[in-house]
């Protein structure tokens, strides 16, 4: 079950807000109590556009934005995740997922059809059913493994080509001083407008392309406020990923809801603003700094994305 609490703030112009606040907790628990080192953090299914694209960027390209140490002062200090490949038998750079924990789309894919919907791969050939889940050990098996290579090449292909929508109103006046007050705001130093892809092998049509994600595809502490307290390979339980924006403003009408941030707290992308903290909080503050129609054009921008 999931309960939220009311989080009242102030704009910097008078105008009040009011962000809710995620509580959890479990019933009818089929093992017993869960033991006090347990983690659990609940996820937002993420955007499947532009996937290829950000497998395509070179690994250089990624690692080079990170800045562990703020040598630039900036206040931003990105880093990269590495991470187990299951394919490859190393541990490699991460760029998929919340915090970054999948180091391609064939792994992502083949990590989703076990854990979410119990399904073995080539990848993941053993059923996550531990010693005390008798029931599940008995089930019958789809066979071994339950979705052969093509099928999942398949899927993982239909992954990789799944485009990013055009930008609505790219020229619109007020969309255009919506996107200077983001660059203003500072929130381009994680979210980067534009990298270069380099050649992926197999999508020519992916390869040497000019993108505008938003996004550096590091791990960036967004303070106590967001933090979960779940590692997950090298990132801790403050840091997350940086989302790519690009599909944004279409979230509604894709997914039917406006829930943003890893848990869906957000219920528009205001709220999802102002929950930055961490490495964030000078670019949120700077938002509550803005009068009402300058974060309305903001807004308006990052809807047209």
């Amino acid at each position: 079950r999931d309960r939220y609490t009311e989080v009242k703030g102030r704009f910097e112009d008078g105008s009040s807000y009011t962000l809710v606040r995620p509580e959890y907790q479990f019933d009818k628990l089929a093992f017993g109590a869960l033991a006090s080192e347990v983690r659990f953090s609940p996820r937002v299914a993420p955007q499947m556009v532009g996937l290829g694209l950000l497998e395509a960027l070179d690994e250089a390209t990624i690692r080079n934005k990170v800045d562990e140490d703020d040598d630039d002062g900036d206040g931003i200090s990105g880093r990269a995740n590495s991470v187990w490949d299951p394919r490859s038998k190393r541990m490699r750079l991460g760029r998929f997922g919340w915090k970054a924990n999948q180091p391609g789309l064939g792994q992502q894919t083949a990590g989703a059809f076990l854990g979410d919907m119990g399904i073995t791969s080539s990848l993941f050939p053993e059923q996550n059913c531990p010693d005390a889940q008798v029931e599940c050990q008995a089930q019958r098996s789809g066979g071994e493994p339950e979705i052969d290579d093509k099928k999942l090449d398949a899927v993982v292909y239909y992954s990789h080509l799944l485009a990013v929508p055009t930008q609505r109103d790219a020229g619109h006046p007020v969309v255009r001083e919506g996107q200077t007050l983001f660059d203003e705001a500072g929130c381009t130093g994680c979210h980067l407008r534009t990298l270069r892809t380099g050649v992926l092998e197999g999508y020519p049509e992916l390869s040497q392309q000019t993108i505008h994600p938003y996004t550096d595809l590091l791990l960036h502490d967004m303070g106590e406020q967001l933090a979960d307290g779940r590692a997950d390979f090298e990132a801790d339980g403050n840091e997350w990923r940086t989302p790519p924006l690009w599909g944004i403003g279409l979230f509604a009408t894709v997914n039917a809801h406006t829930r943003y941030l890893h848990d869906g707290r957000a219920r528009n992308l205001e709220e999802a603003v102002l929950w930055h903290g961490g490495e964030a909080k000078a670019a949120r503050d700077r938002y509550l700094a803005m009068e009402r129609d300058e974060r309305a054009a903001l807004l308006r921008f990052l809807g047209s994305l």
